[in-house]
């Protein structure tokens, strides 16, 4: 199991980014690693997405549970404990990351075997190293400069 620090991603940053990645009403937002739930959040209320976050620390569930039940989100959001590596994501229509390179370059092989076409991954602040991005986005927020990496799964040279 990877440990990466929780360091949430802000609100308008996680707007964006899902505004980058297309996300649609009735798709299936996949957020590895998600924290306290905000992204998942933002998915379903604000673009109409159901949206399923992996998280392996434990306080993080239930702080990301007690969130989604809050926004009176359960029907559309759900909070799985355990190891992304483990869980197949075929059924995802956008991937959000916000982890360190060295996971990411870990997880290409997983995602490039397990995601349908057009699938998209965003990753926040770090690349997918071996993967060219379709588009890399500047998203300001009131306090830095944050990266967006979009990459379209059957895109070249994915």
């Amino acid at each position: 199991m990877v440990t990466v620090p929780f360091v949430p991603t802000p609100h308008e940053v996680a707007k964006k980014t899902l505004e980058i990645a297309g996300l649609k009403p009735g798709e299936t937002l996949v957020d590895l690693g998600c924290g306290d739930g905000r992204v998942l959040i933002i998915g379903a209320r604000d673009f109409g997405a159901k949206a399923v976050g992996i998280e392996a620390r434990s306080d993080l569930v239930l702080k990301a549970a007690l969130n989604v039940s809050k926004a009176g989100l359960e029907d559309r959001v759900l909070i799985v404990q355990g190891d992304f590596f483990k869980l197949n994501l075929s059924f995802a229509d956008v991937v959000f990351m916000y982890l360190l390179s060295s996971v990411n370059e870990r997880l290409r092989p997983k995602l490039e075997s397990e995601l349908k076409k057009g699938a998209r991954v965003v990753s926040h602040d770090f690349e997918v190293r071996g993967w060219k991005p379709s588009g890399k986005f500047a998203v300001r927020d009131e306090y830095r400069e944050h990266q967006v990496y979009l990459y379209v799964v059957g895109e070249d040279p994915l």
